[in-house]
């Protein structure tokens, strides 16, 4: 079944005159533009394709790629607003259309808005809705702690980050597990760290538990190796600055750190970190 909205397999019909036709099922033929066709591509191909409605709200099958699909959150950029709504660019010729009764706050032209894609039946076309909520928190997807995900950053409130896990739940970054600076709509890894009873889940950019630790130890001791044996990086670095080099928070590095000096693998000094015998 061809989804709306969304990266399909379809075979190639026929050759026309504007471009190749693709099964498209149910739905019927697919039109696939000249400008996207390779020459190689023959009847009873498979193809793999973008469907969207073109500016006439024709099924249109694309190589290109949007900047984000139905079932999906993007920030997006707002580049018309008109009587009806506003229109977003997507990275697609004809514009995302979002109804004013999908607008969280009115949307102005020239300003970015984190948006959840969705396939409107009723009307047959693609839209986005920037009411998040009711995208997300019907979602009963379990997570167990230790868990990688995907983050979006949605916005930062007076606890931490709310972030946007795997295009389906609301999650806490709270300050103290933040090391590195975050943007809204910035797509970062991320873990859980605890889901709470009520169903809440915090997150964190860590892995958590020891085995980060073990992991960091032997990135430091083969980073200070292919220094010729001293980093001029202690734990007196701004985090920013050990983010930058080894990925993980300044807490965690003061972890790994002490675990190789309590192994008398290194000695720290004032201007870095030496490995013994170097």
């Amino acid at each position: 079944m061809v989804e709306v909205g969304k990266v399909n397999t379809l075979e190639v019909s026929r050759n026309s005159d504007f471009g190749l036709l693709l099964d498209g099922g149910d739905l019927g033929e697919i039109l696939m533009p000249k400008r996207y066709v390779s020459k190689e591509w023959k009847p009873g191909d498979k193809i793999v394709a973008f469907v969207y409605l073109d500016s006439e709200d024709r099924l249109t099958a694309s190589t290109d790629r949007p900047k984000a699909m139905v079932g999906e959150f993007a920030l997006l950029r707002a580049v018309d607003v008109n009587a009806v709504g506003a229109f977003l660019d997507w990275g697609m010729p004809k514009d995302l259309f979002v109804p004013f009764r999908e607008q969280r706050v009115k949307m102005r032209q020239g300003e970015s808005y984190i948006v959840h894609l969705y396939y409107d039946r009723a009307s047959g076309r693609i839209a986005a809705s920037s009411k998040l909520d009711k995208y997300l928190e019907s979602s009963r997807k379990f997570y167990k702690s230790g868990e990688e995900v995907d983050l979006m950053i949605w916005q930062k409130s007076d606890l931490g980050y709310k972030a946007i896990i795997n295009n389906e739940r609301w999650g806490m970054v709270f300050f103290n597990e933040v090391f590195q600076t975050l943007r809204r709509g910035q797509r970062v890894k991320g873990f859980i760290k605890q889901v709470r009873p009520d169903g809440r889940i915090d997150l964190c950019l860590d892995k958590p538990g020891y085995e980060k630790v073990t992991l960091l130890t032997d990135k430091i001791l083969n980073y200070i190796k292919e220094q010729g044996g001293f980093m001029p990086i202690t734990d007196k670095n701004p985090p920013e600055e050990i983010y930058g080099v080894f990925g993980v928070s300044k807490k965690t590095y003061k972890k790994a750190i002490g675990a190789l000096y309590k192994q008398r693998m290194i000695t720290i000094e004032a201007a870095g970190t030496r490995l013994v015998g170097k």
